[in-house]
């Protein structure tokens, strides 16, 4: 296998972990039950707000996993993320994995998609 697709391959690998998370948290929104609810009032978030903020996370994985869209993706992931980060820090809670997944997020889009090198050119 060539170089360059060992680095898409892994590009894809760290893109599909990234995108793992926000997957199952959509899929915990939509479901929702009294465990997602004290949850969610732990943040100080209305109820109502369950779906919508369901929808708003799984559209941003489907874009972000899209190749023609991947990049507005992973720009739209990093602002719920930044939300997401923003709601931990309020309650002084840590934020280690966000900032994990974000890196996942951002590494796994330069290794997989060459327009991002363009924009984005890191010394070899």
């Amino acid at each position: 296998m060539a170089k360059v697709e060992k680095k898409v391959w892994v590009g894809r690998v760290l893109s599909l972990l990234a995108a793992l998370p926000f997957l199952m948290s959509a899929a915990m929104k939509f479901k929702g039950g009294p465990e997602m609810d004290q949850g969610w009032a732990h943040f100080s978030w209305p109820p109502a707000m369950l779906i919508p903020v369901a929808c708003l996370e799984l559209g941003s994985v489907i874009l972000y996993l899209i190749p023609q869209v991947c990049i507005l993706g992973g720009i739209v992931l990093t602002g719920y993320l930044g939300g997401a980060i923003a709601t931990h820090l309020r309650l002084q809670e840590p934020v280690y994995v966000h900032v994990l997944i974000g890196l996942f997020i951002w590494g796994g889009l330069y290794l997989r998609e060459p327009r991002l090198k363009q924009l984005i050119p890191l010394r070899q």
